[in-house]
């Protein structure tokens, strides 16, 4: 399967991705949404800023998820996973973190810039942050 990752600019995640500072995607939810139970190893997550085209792309080596941890578990999370999501204050992580319920951790490998190229996200809904798809190509615009 095949994933679209859509990142804020401002956190710079794609150039930290490439330079090996960032090896976790990850993504916290109050309520189960993609990729919950729809990502494993070996499918490709393709990144991109939020209104710019899709840039890079990285194979997922595994993937994590913890649901309705309490603040010891999540702690353990952070303090185990922190430094390879890119997380640099674990209190701000912690603060960011503390009113989700679930939590899925993406292991990246191999990431390359790619060709640049647009996406169609109808029937995704214009705030989505993740879009799972058999096949890249049919998003591609």
């Amino acid at each position: 399967m095949d994933h679209i990752a859509i990142v804020k600019k401002s956190w710079n995640v794609i150039n930290k991705i490439l330079a090996g500072q960032k090896k976790i995607e990850s993504r916290w939810y109050k309520v189960k949404t993609a990729p919950w139970n729809r990502i494993k190893g070996n499918d490709v997550v393709y990144f991109k800023n939020s209104g710019e085209p899709v840039t890079i792309k990285a194979d997922v080596e595994k993937v994590l998820q913890f649901e309705y941890y309490n603040e010891v578990q999540l702690k353990e999370i952070l303090n185990k996973y922190g430094s390879l999501i890119n997380f640099h204050n674990s209190e701000t992580a912690f603060e960011w973190t503390k009113d989700k319920r679930h939590c899925i951790l993406v292991f990246l490998k191999n990431p390359e810039r790619i060709t640049p190229f647009e996406i169609d996200k109808t029937g995704f809904g214009n705030a989505c942050a993740w879009m799972c798809v058999e096949n890249i190509e049919k998003v591609k615009r």
